[in-house]
């Protein structure tokens, strides 16, 4: 019989590799790859921070963030993810779900949505402590 530890948290998430990194990394436009592939976080993350960079609006900042974010949620489930548990920063699949959940918390601050900010805050370094450290001022 086979010990079973009842006190141990759930095992880490690790996502699959996404196809619109690639297409990323190669240079195409992050809206190009939103539309080719938008279930996407990494594409969604890379489409808010653009967005953020080159100064848009909050709003339109906190949308893109907020799509990307619901996409991980749909993705991380998909992949034996229960709504808890550790989605590693050094596994690079993940870092598009964590950048997306980064960038909604800042946006989040940007237009004043205090409490959603920190709930997002506390998500991210609970699922990556790593993560929240990089990302998060």
């Amino acid at each position: 019989m086979s010990h079973v530890d009842l006190m141990a948290g759930p095992p880490p998430t690790h996502l699959p590799e996404d196809p619109a990194a690639a297409e990323l990394a190669h240079g195409d436009a992050p809206a190009a790859v939103v539309r080719r592939h938008p279930a996407s976080p990494v594409a969604w993350a890379a489409l808010a921070a653009l967005a953020a960079e080159q100064g848009a609006d909050e709003v339109t900042v906190y949308a893109f963030a907020r799509v990307g974010y619901h996409r991980s949620l749909d993705l991380l489930r998909r992949n034996g993810w229960k709504g808890h548990g550790p989605v590693p920063w050094s596994h690079e699949p993940n870092r598009g779900f964590l950048r997306c959940l980064a960038l909604l918390t800042l946006a989040a601050r940007a237009i004043g949505e205090t409490d959603e900010a920190d709930r997002c805050a506390a998500f991210l370094a609970d699922s990556s402590p790593e993560a929240a450290a990089e990302l998060l001022p």
